[in-house]
């Protein structure tokens, strides 16, 4: 089984931000990953802009539906007033939820399904009424996907930086346990399976085929990282390997 490529572009945004300059460009970076096969492109237009731009978000949708018509996009982000516009603006094929805020460096942990039920229900009703793809954001926790599917979200996304980040063998181990066994009761909840963070070449293969029914694979950090060596294009082509395709 093939597990989707999405490629995360906030980092390429952030590097852009730098300066008062347009490059590198986010959607001609963005345009190049998706020439090598790359199946969508993912952003997360937080509130202070410090890395992917609200100017950015109709540019790439633009970018798909005028040129790549048969990829996806995806918008994460916590689903404030602000977000909620922009997805339902922009219409993505699917739409993230993360429970984080403007304080946090990244995202670093997932949604208490159970905690903000009542909130959950309302907003993923919303979001999929506009015929977007609703995933939340969780932890490697087997208990949460059925809380998922009970708000009614079409899939999840397993935060994987507890097992990408494991330098210890032993501790990585057991994190990609925990993430198997929570990717296998979303399967059990008929649920979609997305994972993201802090992925690379090295860590995804064991993901992916301990995981066949791994839908898509959102990565930003180490992908531009290698970009850095190897150029984006050859970069996406080793990452759809490492996702199983046959290049």
């Amino acid at each position: 089984m093939t597990a989707s490529l999405s490629v995360n572009l906030n980092a390429i945004a952030q590097l852009r931000n730098r300066r008062d300059l347009p490059w590198p460009s986010v959607t001609g970076m963005g345009r190049i990953a998706l020439q090598a096969g790359a199946r969508g492109l993912t952003v997360h237009p937080r509130p202070d802009e410090r890395h992917v731009r609200r100017s950015d978000v109709p540019d790439l949708a633009r970018l798909i539906a005028g040129e790549f018509p048969d990829r996806e996009f995806n918008i994460e982000g916590n689903p404030d007033a602000r977000f909620v516009e922009i997805v339902e603006t922009v219409r993505p094929t699917q739409v993230t939820l993360v429970p984080d805020d403007i304080r946090q460096a990244t995202s670093d942990h997932g949604w208490d399904v159970a905690a903000h039920h009542e909130f959950l229900v309302g907003i993923v009703a919303r979001l999929r009424q506009s015929g977007m793809r609703v995933s939340l954001f969780i932890d490697p926790d087997p208990a949460v996907p059925a809380l998922a599917r009970d708000v009614g979200a079409d899939r999840v996304e397993i935060f994987t930086g507890p097992y990408g980040s494991a330098m210890d063998p032993a501790v990585q181990a057991r994190e990609l346990d925990k993430v198997v066994a929570t990717g296998n009761a979303a399967k059990d909840a008929g649920l979609g399976l997305n994972a993201g963070h802090d992925l690379t070449l090295a860590n995804l293969p064991p993901l992916v085929a301990a995981l066949p029914h791994l839908a898509e694979v959102s990565i930003g950090h180490a992908l531009t990282a290698d970009a850095l060596q190897f150029g984006m294009a050859e970069t996406v082509l080793r990452y759809r390997e490492a996702c199983g395709e046959i290049i």
